[in-house]
């Protein structure tokens, strides 16, 4: 039996896409499903919100204003637009789209703050945190890079991103440097706030036992909750949402964006007059789709402070598995990514295509390979081979010779084969299997082809008209199910397929049992093909475009390699004893005239030395002087 339609409110959201870079195909291995997981709902009369919104706080984004000269609101505007511009040409249509810079955010994050301060779960506490002397500042999350204390990969700031993948709170990360300016950063001391994660261990071994969703989110959040330990909640940053009662702290990036879930219902609500409450505060269906690597911050940070602050917890989480292009991980810096607006939707490739691969390649929780020979493939054997043939000769054949659908009654054995795939299909998207769903839909528009291709009206026609209009009029039947099946997947082009079999309304909001609703017999006028094939000239170019990426990253990473390698020459432990290093205090320090760079110092090394330093730019001459400075008491002059 189906979970849906439910009783209970069904509210869908998707992980927040973060506003500091482009949209790339792995966004969308969480946002397709997701749009088409709501759609599919909404065909079985499911009344379902969407809603999702730009990730607009955190260090990533501070520290890549400061680098591009403008503001972090600057920067959050111009992703928020670009995410928002690819969502719409996709075809993934959220009910709200927001951005958690909004007031709303900032005043549901403190209330939701407040109330877990109020109920206890919220305390102070004294942390050694990086600091960096030459800018003056702390350096939260992002701000810092150094080694993993876990595996000893780098890592940057809150996370190993590049080995472990292990959370990591501040003050644990090795070797630290500022990312700004590159100097090596020490450790200070400073009060911060701990959410008491740790007190959530009992509820959460109850709560991962009956959420819903994929397996792979559920049994990572079971390992982890054995071992809780409570979370730094707040950063010193002048970018986010202030804490309550402290103007030099803001909290922490993952406690007000998962809250964005919650003001984007409250402002989705209030424009459409409806009540977030209902979704947020009693019992309801809150469905998350993430990618696989942010699963322990929604199965188990999320749902701990969703009940310390008194609401509702997720019913289901779903996470995605991770992207590889052309069978090489996914990865930005090497070249291997393939963006949705400059290699997809500008190249004139229709939205619809790369919504079928992404549901179909595979298993949602298994790892998809992006590879263009492949998509040209599928788009090739399947959509223009399969669906696509079968819907325009039965269209053709039919308008051709009749004009219009036929009138008659459909085959009992039709019905029965339209009913089976449609309970496939819907017993597939309760499991997430969206592969499983789409399969059977395929599979429909084969044994459709094979039915057309049995009969063969073409000859039927001249022997048995009325025999021939049954045929045909079996063959419509299949293809209003299939349209109306395929929408979730395909909604352009299954639009245009509605129109041209003559059908009132709008595919879109027709549910899928009307699929086993005789066609009426209409007029049909000439159709058009839906999917052409996509010539091997296309896909050459395309895969010259990644070629050419991944070369030119590789060139640099290897440049980069090479003057690492140029500038850190190893020495031997002979001449390393031949340096003469002293540890000197600077007794003054003034400006050279005629240079911006230069100043002059006097330093006391057990020995007055004069010594000139290219550090005008980043030191004041008059903050220098008491300061201990490290000098080469033996080089060579100059």
């Amino acid at each position: 039996m189906s979970n849906f339609p439910s009783n209970e409110p069904v509210l869908v959201t998707c992980g927040l896409p973060y506003a500091n870079g482009k949209c790339h195909i792995g966004h969308l291995r969480t946002y397709i499903p997701a749009d088409i997981f709501v759609r599919a709902l909404r065909k079985q009369g499911q009344i379902a919100a969407f809603v999702c919104g730009s990730d607009a706080h955190g260090t990533p984004i501070v520290v890549n204003a400061e680098e591009l000269k403008i503001t972090p609101a600057e920067l959050v505007n111009k992703y928020h637009d670009h995410f928002e511009n690819i969502f719409k040409r996709m075809e993934i249509d959220f009910s709200f789209f927001g951005n958690t810079d909004s007031p709303t955010n900032h005043a549901r994050t403190n209330s939701i703050v407040e109330a877990l301060i109020d109920n206890g779960y919220v305390y102070p506490k004294v942390i050694r945190l990086a600091y960096c002397p030459h800018d003056e500042r702390f350096l939260p999350d992002r701000f810092v890079e150094g080694t993993c204390p876990f595996c000893g990969k780098l890592a940057r700031g809150d996370e190993c991103d590049q080995g472990c993948g292990k959370h990591l709170e501040p003050g644990e990360i090795k070797n630290a440097k500022c990312r700004i300016c590159g100097n090596a950063a020490e450790y200070r001391e400073q009060e911060h706030f701990f959410f008491k994660l740790s007190s959530f261990g009992g509820f959460l071994t109850e709560y991962l036992k009956t959420l819903g969703g994929t397996s792979n989110a559920i049994n990572y959040a079971k390992e982890w909750a054995k071992e809780l330990k409570d979370w730094c909640i707040t950063r010193t940053l002048e970018w986010g949402v202030r804490f309550p009662d402290h103007d030099d702290l803001v909290v922490y990036v993952w406690v007000d964006a998962p809250i964005g879930y919650i003001s984007f219902t409250e402002e989705w609500a209030n424009n459409s007059g409806g009540d977030w409450e209902q979704y947020w505060r009693r019992e309801s269906r809150i469905i998350h789709f993430i990618g696989e690597d942010i699963t322990y911050h929604h199965c188990i940070f999320w749902p701990a402070m969703l009940k310390g602050a008194g609401y509702t917890q997720p019913w289901a989480v779903v996470a995605s598995g991770m992207l590889k292009i052309d069978d090489k991980k996914f990865s930005k810096s090497r070249g291997y990514v393939v963006w949705v607006d400059e290699d997809y939707l500008d190249h004139g490739f229709h939205p619809d295509l790369l919504r079928y691969y992404i549901a179909n390649y595979t298993s949602h929780t298994k790892e998809l390979n992006f590879s263009w020979k492949v998509f040209q493939d599928k788009v090739n054997n399947e959509l223009v081979g399969a669906l696509g043939n079968f819907l325009h000769r039965t269209l053709h054949f039919t308008h051709k010779n009749f004009g219009a659908v036929p009138e008659g009654e459909v085959d009992k054995e039709i019905y029965e084969k339209i009913r089976s795939t449609i309970n496939t299909v819907v017993a597939s998207f309760d499991e997430y299997e969206f592969k499983k769903a789409t399969d059977a839909m395929m599979e429909l528009a084969q044994y459709g082809n094979a039915y057309f291709q049995s009969n063969e009206p073409w000859q039927l026609i001249k022997k048995d008209p009325e025999a021939c209009k049954h045929v045909v009029k079996n063959c419509l039947q299949i293809g209003k199910a299939l349209v109306l099946l395929f929408e979730p997947i395909l909604p352009g082009n299954m639009e245009m397929a509605w129109k041209q079999l003559g059908l009132a309304g709008d595919v879109q909001s027709t549910k899928f049992e009307e699929a086993l609703v005789e066609i009426p017999a209409n007029k049909l006028e000439q159709p058009e093909i839906l999917f052409t094939k996509l010539e091997d000239k296309k896909i050459k170019e395309m895969e010259a475009i990644l070629d050419k990426r991944v070369k030119i990253a590789m060139s640099k990473e290897k440049r980069h390699e090479d003057t690492a390698k140029e500038e850190k020459p190893e020495i031997s432990y002979e001449e390393f004893q031949k340096l003469d290093i002293r540890i000197g205090t600077v007794l003054s320090a003034v400006n050279i005239k005629g240079s911006d760079k230069l100043l002059k110092l006097e330093v006391d090394i057990g020995e007055k030395r004069q010594i000139v330093a290219g550090i005008a730019k980043s030191h004041d001459p008059a903050g220098l002087v008491g300061m201990q400075v490290v000098v080469m008491a033996n080089m060579k002059p100059a």
